[in-house]
């Protein structure tokens, strides 16, 4: 058995199936034309070998891992040369993967893991884009002058080790943002608060995690925590959402570690304004480190004093205290930093880094202007209609300060979503084109730092999904997840969008990695599973989990499947319970905020939501 060392390149197109639906023969001759003309010749002018060809995709083989990502550029930009003569319903966009690996040689075919993980980057490659290994990315670093970004460590099925993975941003400016392994000297320049907090966290967790740590629920093998909201010792007392602010910034940049196991802000934040041992409330999370601290604003200086406590002992692990003045919420003075690196005594390289400087400060958000958004998250994270109200008067607010913020644009856009989403709105049409305004908007601006091209994104899947771009909404929340890949609230939430496109499997996989990442979250992803059972015929199983949550339309869905076993008078009951939180609910509003691929989905649904007593309009 011949074995080699071989750079892998895996491509197919982006909704073939939908196309070849449409027109058979001619979506057939377009991807053979595509075939001949652009992608065989270009595979062998940089050295390589098509050895396997699959309906709509293909797999290639070369020698060089560098002609390998030069071809994958190519073929991209090829591709998009060809797509602008082409009508948009006809364009093929293809999504490529390059791995590096040994592979097992069949005569003219080729075998092994080095394939196999190919073909997984190939599938979390957006649109028209380009996934490569960490491999891949180390090794062509300094060979060629294209940007890679980092989506994280990613588990992929039928593959036992996570995979480092990076996209290749083809038109950005030419520079690398490979991250290497540096001595404490390095200086990290524009650290937020949260990102200097994480930084102590994840070295110390990777310092004493092996020795100490609970295990989450589910996850076994890394270090778990969670980030209690901070308390305000401001003296009026009326900054608390400061203290979440700071929190929920910590948590969002922990979540884009694949090392970490963070739990989600509703599961810590039940503990606000809770005294209580450290111990326990590790315990009843399930996680092996506690994060907790405190806030007190006065003009423009803000204070930060931070602990980092063994959940299991109760030992405070480290602290320390943050001092920031003037208008810049994210950076902290160099001083502070290189003390915190200090700190770490050389430790910080145990753990895999994210860049923070790239995560966290590339918009130009200043700390008054972040105090808004701060009241307006607040607010809307109460998910009631009041909440949501005064969450898009604060943000209104801000603009007014802060015309055009990204920031405060995109979070203006959230609120109009979910008052149409929740079913609170009485004109959801207005709502969702105001939602859909803001959002373009957001993401016409090319300064964005990655907490908003999360938010922008990932209300954009859902708005897409409702327009029936179902492919454009996949593509999007694959952004939003690649901006924070392990925060099981986004992956929940990418499970609707994945299920309305079609793919039940994958949306049930996505809710399963949120449960295994943060299982007090149940309330939220059993929510995203019945509708995922309905969808699966599998009602009994709906029943099951509906039962358990009465977010948003839950109980509709539960009237859906209580209709589908006979049991009417329960699909009433469930019905005039959800009139009750929301007297304006119609099958009409209702169907404004769900777009199922194939539309059979919600017409059947409708009817049984009609016979079980919800008003048509």
């Amino acid at each position: 058995m011949e074995r080699r060392l071989s750079a892998i390149l895996a491509a197919d197109v982006v909704g073939y199936s939908t196309l070849m639906e449409q027109d058979e023969a001619g979506t057939f001759d377009r991807l053979r034309a595509r075939r001949t003309e652009l992608f065989e010749p270009e595979i062998a002018r940089h050295h390589g070998r098509i050895f396997k060809l699959m309906g709509d995709g293909l797999l290639a083989e070369f020698g060089s891992v560098v002609d390998a990502v030069e071809c994958a550029v190519s073929l991209q930009r090829g591709m998009t040369e060809r797509n602008a003569s082409v009508p948009e319903e006809d364009r093929f966009n293809v999504r490529i993967g390059i791995n590096i690996g040994e592979v097992i040689v069949d005569g003219d075919d080729r075998y092994g893991e080095g394939v196999n993980i190919a073909a997984r980057l190939e599938q979390l490659a957006p649109p028209g884009g380009i996934c490569v290994s960490g491999k891949v990315a180390k090794e062509v670093e300094n060979k060629l002058a294209f940007t890679f970004d980092s989506a994280g460590r990613q588990k992929v099925k039928n593959i036992e080790e996570l995979v480092d993975v990076y996209q290749v941003r083809i038109d950005a400016a030419p520079r690398l943002r490979i991250r290497q392994e540096r001595g404490i000297g390095r200086r990290w320049w524009a650290l937020g608060v949260a990102a200097a907090l994480m930084a102590v966290v994840a070295a110390w967790m990777a310092l004493y995690y092996p020795l100490t740590a609970n295990s989450p629920a589910g996850s076994s093998a890394i270090p778990s925590v969670a980030v209690l909201p901070f308390k305000d010792l401001s003296a009026d007392k009326s900054l608390g959402y400061l203290g979440e602010g700071v929190a929920n910034d910590l948590i969002a940049i922990l979540s884009r570690f694949a090392d970490i196991a963070v739990v989600s802000r509703t599961s810590s934040f039940a503990y606000e304004d809770k005294e209580g041992d450290v111990r326990k409330i590790g315990k009843e999370l399930g996680v092996g480190y506690v994060v907790e601290g405190s806030v007190r604003k006065e003009a423009d200086r803000v204070r930060i004093v931070a602990e980092l406590i063994d959940a299991e002992t109760g030992d405070h692990i480290w602290a320390d205290r943050f001092d920031k003045a003037g208008t810049d919420p994210w950076a902290l003075q160099d001083e502070l930093t290189g003390k915190i690196v200090g700190a770490m005594t050389g430790e910080f390289g145990a753990i895999r880094k994210a860049d923070y400087s790239q995560a966290w400060g590339k918009d130009s958000t200043n700390l008054a202007e972040y105090d808004y958004y701060l009241r307006a998250e607040s607010q809307l994270n109460l998910y009631t209609k009041e909440g949501i109200g005064r969450s898009g008067e604060i943000s209104r607010q801000g603009l007014q300060a802060f015309p055009g913020s990204p920031l405060l644009t995109v979070e203006l856009g959230w609120s109009h979503w979910l008052n149409a989403a929740l079913l609170y709105s009485p004109d959801p049409e207005d709502d969702l084109r105001e939602a859909e305004r803001l959002v373009d908007q957001a993401l016409a601006d090319k300064n964005l730092s990655p907490q908003v091209v999360r938010l922008a994104n990932w209300l954009n899947a859902w708005l897409l999904t409702l327009k029936r771009d179902h492919d454009g909404a996949v593509a999007a929340m694959n952004k939003a997840l690649a901006a924070a890949p392990y925060n099981a609230f986004t992956l929940t939430d990418a499970g609707s969008i994945f299920l309305q496109a079609g793919q039940p499997e994958k949306a049930m996989e996505l809710t399963d990695a949120a449960a295994a990442r943060d299982p007090a979250l149940s309330w939220f992803f059993n929510y995203v599973r019945g509708f995922i059972y309905i969808v699966l015929g599998k009602n009994e199983d709906a029943v099951k989990v509906l039962k358990t949550t009465d977010f948003a339309d839950a109980p509709l869905q539960l009237a859906v499947a209580y209709m589908r076993l006979g049991r009417e008078a329960d699909a009433r009951a469930a019905v005039e319970k959800m009139l009750k939180s929301a007297p304006t609910a119609t099958i009409q509003s209702w169907r404004q905020t769900w777009n199922f691929r194939d539309p059979s989905i919600l017409d059947q649904a409708a009817a049984d939501l009609a016979r079980a007593g919800l008003p048509p309009q």
